[in-house]
């Protein structure tokens, strides 16, 4: 018989582990200081970016540093840290919803993508 301490009955995964969750952060917050600086001087460069292209590239950007700062503050709560949904879904939902703005700005012929937003912003926000 197996007991709630065997490891095939764990309540943690990987994926919802502190230090999981802090080194996700941490990739969060350097990806949306990357994006935000590409934002700034490579995208307006680029044939064809539109002034709203670039509101909406910052707003990735933006969401991308602070769900990273989330991470962090997540990553150091006694209850949260291992939580099986909250870090995942906040994770999860800001790849969707930031990567699908990034996507939509670089390539503009997936405007299928559009809808998925607001998705991957409710994800995020349940989390």
């Amino acid at each position: 018989m197996y007991s709630a301490s065997s490891p095939l009955l764990s309540r943690q995964t990987s994926f919802n582990t502190p230090s999981f969750l802090w080194t996700s952060g941490a990739i969060l917050v350097a990806t949306g200081m990357l994006l935000g600086a590409f934002g700034a001087h490579g995208l307006k460069r680029r044939p064809g970016t539109t002034a709203d292209d670039i509101r909406a590239w910052e707003t990735a950007a933006y969401y991308t540093i602070m769900n990273g700062l989330g991470l962090f503050l997540v990553s150091l709560h006694p209850k949260y840290s291992s939580h099986r949904f909250a870090g995942p879904a906040i994770l999860g939902g800001c790849a969707v919803f930031s990567g699908s703005i990034i996507t939509l700005v670089l390539c503009k012929k997936l405007r299928f993508l559009g809808p998925i937003t607001p998705l991957g912003g409710m994800v995020m926000i349940a989390g």
